[in-house]
């Protein structure tokens, strides 16, 4: 073994840790690999940023961005907007109902996109209608990833391994060339997963003030005649400026002054609602002379719902209604890296955040959840955040950059009926040019982009605020990854041991050895990242037996998006782990399931194309 191979051996431990224990987030581990290729001589400087310009990475862009344009136009909306006409079916039909109708649409367009939909939309039918939303969301997140396995666009792994295998010479795949295989598996996996749904969790109904226990830190005092904090203004009082202790609002005459500003002055008989644990609270309310009225009970539907009235018995004010919002982070959104203190100065004007729920990693497998403004913890990807707000100005959470709104209000449809046509023909359009050949997959998505921005159907701002580009840079550092092992013989060095060890056994065992072995890796790196380190590997084994390399490069694709056994194997997956109360266990024993059959049967189906 030679010190170029320990070295890039070295590095593949390093890039397999950082991904396992999330020490930074992907983005950031993409450019230290880049980096320490670069330093080591592994690469060269223009190989290490080759990925940035490399076909595939771009495709991904492409596709990524034509999935905002579907999203905001209301295309994928629309695609699901009789869902919820199945509500009074029975959960073993509703489930398989669902499935379909989300790898459908994921064939064509992003899987994350699609179950992001469908999270709001089974978050709604849950409020409205008591449906478990456990049931019904790691189906779905399932479902995504096997409909996106089924055609070359369908997802960023499919375009990855097909460009490494052409960079190796080895003839490209076709765009449906293996959705035969796509749709058994998708096929099997609705059935198996449809008669798993007991095992699943049943899950309450989402009730966000038992979820964040709101009751124990939302509570409404008065101010009593002989207390100290008469005739002195917020300022100067604990109620400025005190990290355990946040002013919601402040009730005067009938008259509510939300976040009340600073200079104004208490008076006796004002109404403060405050947000403290209740320790800190009784503490205060001792010192300062108040009276706690009554635990104050914020449902998540309406906080007050009536109108106040004067003296006269005139209608004096009528006080907004307030609700409490669950919001989801996705990669890149404007919130990322904030404290809730932070937050709390952040977001002071129209909404007022109240706890923050860590999301659950495979690390940390119980959700943290985090009142105090002092936690120096940091909203990250993954991490939901409760806001409160006046219902009329909820709108402006849909307008925070890259946070999807988990409680889904009520709100007209004002996209017209012109750009959603026109951006689904658009879709029609590339998912035909591409399919026929006529043009490749990054042509194709890059010229719908220029459609619908010529059309007006797209705009850049919208693109440069939602693109995850934490999955491009991803790529972009990855794929040079793959160019040092070849550079420096690691993928050769690793396929000669596979070859003895695999040298005489039939070729069942040959494919079901890569491809367990990559859905394994895939269970705890990057998919597109397994698919990268895989690819390679594949193609030697398949050259050193003297194969076809079809059935090995497949066996790679569909093994690097099958890791269904842990949740952050596949984004979705880890979205839906906090959402719908799932346990490390149902991955492990639902998904591990799932695993092992699809292992089996695309082992044998694999073989047979030998």
């Amino acid at each position: 073994m030679s010190l170029e191979i320990i070295l890039m051996f070295l590095v593949l431990l390093t890039t397999v840790v950082l991904f396992v224990f999330e020490i930074f987030p992907v983005d950031k581990v993409a450019f230290f690999i880049i980096v320490l290729l670069i330093l080591l001589g592994l690469v060269t400087p223009e190989e290490g940023v080759s990925g940035f310009s490399n076909s595939a990475t771009i495709a991904v862009l492409a596709l990524m961005i034509l999935a905002i344009a579907m999203e905001e136009n209301g295309v994928i909306n629309w695609l699901t907007s009789g869902m919820g006409k199945v509500k009074s079916l029975p959960l073993f039909v509703m489930a398989p109902v669902f499935m379909v109708v989300a790898a459908g649409i994921s064939a064509f367009i992003s899987t994350t996109a699609v179950v992001l939909v469908f999270i709001k939309m089974v978050n709604q039918l849950s409020e409205k209608y008591n449906i478990s939303q456990s049931k019904l969301l790691l189906p779905i997140s399932f479902a995504g990833i096997l409909g996106g396995s089924c055609t070359l666009m369908g997802t960023s792994t499919n375009l990855i391994v097909n460009s490494v295998s052409k960079d190796l010479g080895v003839e490209k795949l076709g765009f449906f060339e293996f959705s035969v295989l796509g749709l058994i598996f998708l096929g099997i996996s609705i059935v198996y997963l449809t008669l798993t749904l007991g095992w699943l969790p049943w899950g309450d109904k989402q009730n966000l003030n038992k979820d964040y226990k709101i009751e124990n830190y939302i509570t409404s005092v008065r101010i009593t005649a002989n207390s100290k904090l008469v005739g002195r203004k917020i300022h100067d009082s604990f109620l400025h400026d005190n990290p355990d202790v946040s002013l919601l609002r402040l009730t005067r005459n009938n008259e509510v002054h939300n976040s009340p500003g600073r200079y104004i002055t208490i008076k006796a008989d004002d109404e403060l609602l405050l947000m403290c644990d209740l320790e800190n609270l009784s503490r205060i309310s001792k010192s300062e002379n108040m009276s706690i009225i009554h635990e104050t009970d914020h449902a998540e539907e309406e906080i007050i719902d009536k109108n106040t009235k004067n003296k006269e018995g005139k209608n004096k004010l009528e006080v907004d209604e307030h609700i409490f919002v669950e919001l989801l982070m996705l990669p890149g959104a404007a919130l990322l890296g904030k404290t809730l203190g932070n937050l709390r100065r952040f977001m002071i004007q129209d909404a007022i955040p109240i706890a923050i729920k860590k999301r659950k990693t495979l690390v940390n497998l119980n959700e943290r959840m985090v009142h105090s403004s002092t936690d120096k913890l940091k909203l990250k990807a993954g991490d939901r955040l409760l806001v409160e707000i006046s219902k009329e100005k909820s709108y402006v959470l849909d307008a925070i950059e890259n946070v999807v709104v988990l409680q889904q209000l009520d709100k007209i449809d004002k996209i017209s009926k012109r750009k959603k046509y026109f951006s689904f023909f658009v879709l029609l359009l590339v998912i035909a040019m591409a399919a026929s050949g006529l043009l490749t997959i990054m042509v194709s998505a890059l010229t719908g982009i220029c459609l619908l921005l010529v059309t007006k159907n797209l705009n850049l701002n919208t693109i440069y605020k939602k693109v995850n580009w934490q999955i491009f840079f991803l790529l972009a550092g990855m794929i040079p990854l793959g160019l040092a092992m070849h550079n420096t013989g690691t993928d050769m060095w690793i396929s000669e041991k596979l070859l003895g060890f695999l040298d005489g056994q039939p070729n069942y065992i040959i494919i079901g050895t890569i491809f367990f072995v990559t859905m394994v890796l895939s269970g705890v790196v990057s998919n597109n990242a397994t698919a990268i380190i895989m690819t390679p590997i594949a193609i030697s084994v398949a050259y050193g037996m003297n194969l076809d390399y079809k059935p090995f490069i497949l066996a790679v694709m569909f093994a690097a998006n099958f890791s269904f056994f842990t949740p952050v194997g596949y984004q979705t997956n880890s979205l839906i782990y906090g959402i719908g109360n799932y346990r490390f266990q149902h991955f492990l024993y639902i998904g591990g399931g799932l695993s092992i059959i699809l292992w089996i049967v695309a082992t044998f189906l694999l073989t047979k194309m030998l």
